[in-house]
């Protein structure tokens, strides 16, 4: 039994008891309980309008917590096995770089995967850290990236003793998992912290036969998505962190980024779904998985498709693999996954999580019903049907490895020029380029531009990616280093 009741949700509560007194709003927000933004009720309901409400004592204060905000941390803390956890209302994103900030200042140098979401190279263009990244091996007949290796990262470690922490997807967007454990081992060895990203991961902690969770693994900190297979609302999620952290020092550098007007609907909904996944989530997950199994084997079934799952396993790139995710490789079918992704929408209603190069993605969590996956399942025997084609010709790469120059902080705050895309080969870039989703780039600031990588934005563009990152929204420029900041 643990200190805390797992079956309450005090920041939940706090709100039904502050519902009840009649109180007269002389704060913020200005459409006072809905009352000023009548077309703002009839989209969102008098129930939610009315709980959009600004900090106060009852209802106590994200950024410097005294009653229930910080007794739901605790109950959060307590259900992640974790020694402290954060509510942020900032995305992962904003949990992500709170973990770099936390542990990097300028100039420190942080081993990670190149295979990483854009808010940690955010993050280092925040801190100044300089990336020393241990570049994943590539699944060529799938067109993902892997885990790191063990030996990879003990390589790494070696060659730069002087790195301050290590970085680890656990899993990735697409499931693969490197070996946590191990890599949390040799990184204490050395002296150096463990920052897990997680924002695919919650459901490690309350599935069964699940890959392991940060915080069980032995990790410093764990960025965890919690509206992503948790349940809770956009843009909510968990910072967790192990014993070896301050809590007062990390709360700090929250402060920095985060908002001081924390939004109390994001925050009762984390404490709700906490209290779900605490209660039901080992049975809810369960359900998950089989739903996840079962279009698996339907999808491979129909032919040209393949869908994955934990026969990739090799205890090493693909350490171990997480079967809620449904990734689906199209190019036997002679599509890019971005043109399922798109015919999906378009002509069947059905909205992937993601269409790359060369697969499509369908998010399977708590609210998913049988008949969706059916849905899914025929809409996928008509697309080969109706648009198969030969594969010839096609890409199937969705990670080329980068050739970097200098940091992306120096790189983005560098002078730079605008040239056309096609004159930027052998230039260092000082802007993002990606598709999103997955958010991962194909370019980050301090990069050189390559051959390859040109080739690639083309064809993305081509195949109907949507394409993020440089100021340019049309990706027909890029913004890349004068050449006397170059050297």
């Amino acid at each position: 039994m643990g200190l805390y009741d797992q079956s309450r949700a005090p920041i939940y509560e706090a709100l039904e008891e502050f519902k009840k007194n009649r109180v007269v709003p002389f704060d913020v927000p200005g459409h006072k309980r809905g009352r000023g933004n009548p077309e703002l009720v009839k989209l969102l309901g008098q129930q939610c309008v009315s709980l959009d409400v600004n900090s106060m004592k009852p209802l106590d204060n994200l950024c410097h917590p005294i009653s229930v905000i910080r007794e739901a941390e605790g109950a959060a803390a307590e259900a992640f096995g974790a020694a402290y956890a954060f509510l942020m209302v900032g995305g992962t994103t904003s949990s992500v770089q709170s973990m770099v900030l936390s542990v990097c200042k300028k100039g420190d140098k942080i081993i990670l995967p190149r295979n990483v979401h854009r808010s940690v190279i955010n993050a280092l263009v925040l801190s100044g850290a300089i990336p020393i990244y241990v570049n994943p091996d590539m699944d060529g007949r799938l067109g993902i990236a892997l885990g790191m290796k063990v030996s990879q990262v003990e390589r790494t470690i070696r060659e730069n003793p002087d790195a301050v922490a290590v970085l680890v997807n656990n899993p990735t967007y697409y499931g693969i998992c490197s070996d946590l454990r191990s890599i949390v081992k040799l990184a204490h060895r050395s002296g150096m912290k463990v920052l897990v990203d997680e924002a695919h991961g919650t459901h490690f902690y309350f599935g069964e036969d699940m890959p392991v969770s940060a915080m069980e693994a032995g990790a410093d900190m764990a960025a965890v998505s919690m509206h992503k297979s948790g349940g809770s609302l956009t843009q909510s999620s968990f910072l967790l962190t192990g014993p070896s952290m301050q809590p007062g020092y990390v709360r700090q550098i929250i402060n920095l980024t985060q908002t001081t007007s924390a939004s109390y609907l994001l925050l009762a909904s984390l404490d709700i779904s906490r209290r779900n996944l605490a209660l039901r989530g080992r049975e809810e997950f369960r359900k998950v998985v089989a739903l996840a199994e079962y279009a698996r084997e339907e999808i491979n079934r129909i032919g040209g498709y393949y869908a994955y799952t934990s026969q990739l396993i090799n205890g090493d790139s693909i350490y171990d693999f997480d079967k809620t995710k449904l990734t689906v490789n199209t190019l036997g079918v002679g599509l890019a996954g971005i043109e399922v992704y798109d015919i999906l929408r378009d002509e069947y209603d059905i909205q992937m999580e993601l269409g790359d190069i060369a697969n499509v993605l369908a998010y399977v969590s708590i609210g998913d019903r049988e008949r969706d996956i059916e849905r899914l399942i025929s809409a996928l025997v008509e697309i080969r049907r109706k648009y198969g084609r030969d594969n010839t010709g096609m890409f199937t790469q969705e990670y080329i490895e980068p050739k970097v120059a200098v940091s992306p902080q120096y790189a983005f705050y560098a002078e730079k020029e605008s040239l056309p895309l096609e004159q930027t080969e052998g230039r260092i870039c000082s802007e993002f380029v990606m598709c999103y989703p997955p958010g991962i780039p194909i370019l980050a600031p301090g990069e050189e531009i390559t051959g390859p990588i040109l080739e690639y934005i083309a064809y993305a563009r081509e195949k109907g990616c949507s394409m993020t990152g440089p100021e340019d929204a049309r990706i027909e420029r890029l913004n890349v280093l004068k050449e006397e900041w170059a050297q």
